[in-house]
Formats: C-alpha cells, structure tokens, sequence
C-alpha cells in the first residue's frame, strides 16, 4: 500500500489505517525509539503513543514523506519519554550522540528562542544540503535517528574509523558554517 493510500485510510478515519501504517513504517518507528530509549516497554509505548499521534494529526495533516513525519513523531516522543525517564541518570547511545553536537550547536534560553530555533534548523538544512550523500547520511543515522557509530559503519558498509573521521570533519564543518551565518558567536 503507498503512502498516498494509507493516508486516505487515515482521513476516512479507518483503523485499517494503523496497521497498514505500522506494516510498512513499523521497523523504522522502533528502530528510533529503540535507540533512544534502552528500555523495550518504553520502546513499545512510544511506538504506540506514535500511531496514536499520527492518528490525532492526519486529518488535517497530509505530511509528505509518511515515513519521516511517523520517525519525527517517534523521536519527539522518544526524547521526551528519555528525559523523564533518565533526569538524574545517563544512556550512553542517546546522552554520546547529543554531546557531540553540544558543543557545536548552540543552546538557546531566551525570549526569542523559538524564531532563533528556527532560523537554527533552517542553517543546518541548509548545511545538509551541500554535504555528499555519504556524509549527510552518516550524520542524519547519527544525530537524527541516535544509531552507534558501529551500526552506522555496518549500514554503509565501512569501517567504524572512517564513520567516525567523517562525522568529527562534519561536526567542522557544521560549527564553522554556523559562525559564518551569524548563529554562533
């Protein structure tokens, strides 16, 4: 079934809507709260809390591509479930990957957090634009959906070193296109 379909399942409001969904974009819905969360019935009711999102947002919704509407749903309630979950304690995959953007995107605490938020993620779309497939993927299975530097290697069909010197050369990258757009100082 496309996406364009299930869609329609979801506007029609048809609890077939779901199944189809989690047949097709399932693995990869637990696949990001998987490695977000190190705990499998976490996993599972953020996988849940998912389909129930999607099936509270489509209608109005038609987000093209489904696939990655789904996954950032996924991640938003991953990480928040994270969070609560580990406010005095650490997970070494989740807590390694945000450390190493730490110090290259800034943190923002103001009143005018949400405009400079967004011309944040504009800049780094932006950046992600100009960096060769293999260089934007390895970034995105790192910093978007929390995967280890061994699986990443094992994906791409490479070694962890390379993984590693391409995504620290990126990181760089990322810092010194974003002081040249005037968002670090």
């Amino acid at each position: 079934m496309t996406d364009a379909e299930i869609i329609d399942l979801f506007v029609e409001r048809s609890e077939q809507a779901i199944s189809e969904l989690a047949s097709k974009h399932g693995k990869a819905v637990a696949r990001v709260a998987g490695n977000i969360l190190a705990d499998k019935r976490d996993s599972e009711e953020v996988i849940n809390d998912t389909w129930l999102g999607v099936w509270n947002s489509i209608p109005p919704q038609r987000p093209s591509p489904l696939r990655t509407y789904v996954c950032r749903i996924a991640r938003n309630l991953a990480t928040t479930k994270y969070h609560s979950n580990t406010a005095e304690k650490r997970n070494s995959y989740y807590d390694a990957a945000l450390d190493e953007l730490e110090e290259t995107i800034p943190d923002f605490h103001t009143v005018d957090e949400e405009i400079a938020v967004r011309e944040l993620s504009s800049a780094i779309n932006r950046f992600l634009e100009t960096l060769s497939y293999e260089d934007r993927f390895f970034f995105m299975r790192r910093y978007w959906y929390a995967d280890s530097l061994p699986d990443i290697a094992e994906m791409a069909d490479t070694n962890y070193d390379r993984v590693s010197v391409r995504l620290h050369r990126t990181k760089k990258k990322l810092k010194d296109y974003l002081e040249k757009e005037g968002l670090l100082v």
